[in-house]
């Protein structure tokens, strides 16, 4: 019996450290992606991370129900998410993924409004939960945080503006070569359905392009 219970306390004790190990571990790669923009030291990013969270999502996991008035965005330290909405007649339509190393949103909650988004995994994930004001507040204790805030603002509103442009006026084609630059790595991650989906066309029409691409031995 004391053998046992010895043994349980150590496996508790085990998974405690295991489960501490991951969170510095994506707390650090959130660090680390602030670096790689900005001139922020170690003791600075400590100053400004006592609010961040990490929190692991299953394969097909909702994140956010719209409707919600969610307090967080997420940093995808591990794995891939996606935002959507769906229509009166239950076709989605996607606004984003969020591979690794990208910040994923729904900007109505930053005001205290409701979502218009759904957000998912669409594989295992790990993420970093930031409160809707973290860079904001943030800035005020680390000054050089503050071009970094305006700049990702800035980066999200031309992310919007192009998605229109490229929705109203490129071709099937077009939007999907831009879908590749813009998301090098996924064509093999996600379902072709959900990238007919997020370019606005239908799965037979971004069959039709590949397979036109394919003749002109483009390879993504």
């Amino acid at each position: 019996m004391v053998a046992e219970a010895i043994a349980n306390v150590a496996s508790i004790f085990l998974i405690s450290n295991q489960l501490k190990s991951n969170l510095r571990f994506m707390i650090d790669q959130f660090k680390n992606y602030l670096k790689e923009k900005i001139a922020i030291t170690d003791e600075q990013f400590e100053s400004v991370s006592a609010g961040l969270k990490v929190k692991k999502f299953a394969k097909g996991e909702m994140v956010q129900y719209t409707g919600e008035t969610f307090k967080h965005g997420f940093f995808v330290g591990k794995g891939l998410l996606r935002a959507y909405s769906i229509d009166s007649k239950g076709k989605e339509h996607i606004l984003q993924f969020a591979p690794e190393n990208w910040l994923i949103a729904d900007r109505n909650n930053m005001n205290n409004e409701a979502s218009v988004f759904f957000i998912d995994a669409i594989e295992p994930s790990e993420t970093v939960l930031m409160p809707n004001d973290y860079m904001e507040q943030a800035a005020m204790k680390v000054p050089c945080l503050q071009p970094m805030q305006i700049k990702l603002l800035n980066n999200s509103i031309r992310f919007m503006q192009k998605r229109i442009n490229m929705l109203l006026s490129a071709t099937a084609e077009e939007r999907y070569l831009d879908f590749i630059k813009l998301y090098p790595n996924l064509t093999l991650r996600v379902p072709q359905w959900m990238i007919a989906s997020y370019l606005g066309i239908t799965p037979e029409s971004l069959s039709r392009v590949r397979k036109e691409l394919a003749h002109k031995h483009f390879r993504p």
